[in-house]
């Protein structure tokens, strides 16, 4: 718990501030309630300060913003899902990248319309709440998953030679692009959900070799980034082969990732295994990239859910909840542990792709149509061969906000994976000793006259540090907080 004191100090030092008209206050909440703890005590230390990734994919959420989504905290008070994501512990943003995702008269495919734009937009507000970067490049104008890997149609008609080079100066494009924004890059995903296809190539040895030329950009940029490469699911039995070929090959990358859904890629145990072989045979980081799990069978934009017990056919280990969807969460964070010193953690995938709930199917068409919402708009048709008309979200009933953009308790999970930077997320307590008190308080007004920004210096979690953050902490330690 951390403490406040008031010294004699602090009580000369806040008569100054007694005349400032402060905004309305906001409740100090920094960590995440009490849920099942799990560790990672064999993490590398080298790695991200020795704390694992407590990560998410929100690529769609300025889509959905621009469309009339809007977030809230736990007080029902509107507020920027970035914030709402550190305050709870998360501090890795995934964010996928495609290169053309429109058509040649400028129609959105939908999906979230992730071009390299919208791509910087989210890096930077993820940079702004302390919140590194994991890149995830497609190499695709749309979805790439286990069952489409299309070329962008600007390279359609490339040879091998031709395709190396483009893949060479778009992966510079991106990561310099996305630099220059402030972000701190951690990682780049070379590919999404790659198996034995890739970019249209269906043989893994000449994958491998486009893989080398996106890696060698990333290397040439700064070799401090961790390459990934991203593999849909572990229950397929091809994992070794994979990480043999690309042995074989001498393919210079740290991580090898994997999706893991648990209603369709085998039980945790066996995650665990084939995890855990890789990263001890071929001395690899591993780390599940994407993951997700249903809380309600309803659903909010008038669209069917991708997921629910509809779906006869598949297992769910756990309730349809939201202590359902935490239990699960926590289960294959602690599966990633399990696998030892090569374990990162995890990514949950979209928590945040909802629609707009209380409007009729056209008006939803028209926003999936329009903004790019859903998971396509029609105009991907002539992109895409899976593509016959447009949808909606097909998960936003295993988000972790409500159709209303409200958080749900599962997103506590993430502020109990462990370790964690000491005294991290704790409100102004800027020295780390658990107490707030005068030289706290000192320590944010120089902050806030070096235009510094921290989220321990922004007392009042508004996003900014300025003088609002003084007027906050000297009525926190006068008791005068709200």
């Amino acid at each position: 718990m951390i403490m406040h004191k008031l010294t004699a100090f602090t009580a000369a030092a806040l008569l100054t501030l007694t005349t400032v008209n402060a905004p309305a206050e906001r409740e100090v909440s920094c960590q995440a309630a009490p849920q099942q703890e799990v560790w990672y005590k064999d993490i590398d230390p080298s790695f991200n300060g020795g704390e694992p990734i407590r990560g998410v994919d929100v690529s769609s959420v300025i889509s959905l913003e621009k469309a009339g989504v809007k977030f809230y905290n736990e007080n029902g008070q509107e507020q920027d899902i970035f914030r709402t994501l550190s305050d709870h512990g998360v501090n890795y943003i995934r964010v996928r990248i495609w290169n053309e995702p429109h058509d040649d008269q400028g129609h959105t495919y939908g999906g979230g319309n992730c071009d390299l734009e919208n791509a910087k937009l989210i890096a930077e507000r993820a940079a702004k709440y302390g919140m590194k970067l994991l890149v995830d490049i497609h190499y695709s104008d749309f979805w790439a998953d286990p069952s489409r890997q299309t070329r962008p149609k600007y390279w359609a008609k490339h040879d091998h030679e031709t395709l190396k080079s483009e893949i060479y100066k778009w992966t510079s494009w991106v990561v310099e692009s996305i630099a220059k924004t402030g972000a701190e890059i951690g990682m780049v995903q070379v590919g999404n959900e790659t198996s034995c296809l890739f970019c249209g190539e269906d043989d893994m040895y000449k994958i491998c070799d486009l893989f080398s030329s996106a890696n060698k950009a990333i290397r040439d940029f700064d070799r401090n980034i961790l390459i990934a490469h991203h593999f849909p699911n572990p229950a397929s039995g091809h994992y070794e082969w994979y990480a043999k070929v690309m042995d074989e090959c001498h393919l210079d990358y740290d991580i090898f990732a994997t999706s893991y859904y648990p209603y369709w890629h085998g039980d945790l145990e066996n995650l665990t295994s084939v995890l855990k072989t890789i990263g001890d045979r071929y001395n690899k980081y591993v780390m599940v990239a994407e993951t997700a799990y249903p809380y309600t069978n309803e659903e909010g934009d008038a669209y069917h859910n991708d997921v629910s017990t509809a779906n006869a056919s598949l297992p769910f280990a756990y309730d349809i909840s939201v202590d359902g969807q935490a239990k699960c969460l926590t289960d294959v964070f602690r599966a990633v542990s399990q696998t030892g010193k090569h374990g990162l953690g995890v990514f949950y995938w979209e928590p945040a792709w909802l629609g707009l709930p209380d409007l009729s199917s056209d008006e939803q068409k028209r926003l999936w149509n329009e903004a790019g919402i859903g998971w396509t708009s029609d105009y991907a048709a002539g992109y895409d061969k899976n593509v016959t008309s447009a949808g909606g979200s097909g998960f936003d009933n295993q988000a972790m906000f409500d159709f209303y953009g409200n958080p749900l308790s599962s997103l506590n999970v993430f502020g109990n994976i462990y370790p964690q930077k000491k005294n991290e997320g704790m409100c102004g307590d800027m020295d780390g000793d658990g107490i707030i008190d005068g030289f706290d308080f000192t320590l944010i007004r120089m902050a806030v006259l070096n235009g510094e920004f921290s989220k321990n210096a922004d007392f009042n979690r508004d996003g900014d540090v300025n003088v609002a953050d003084i007027v906050s902490i000297s009525r926190f330690l006068l008791g005068k907080n709200d």
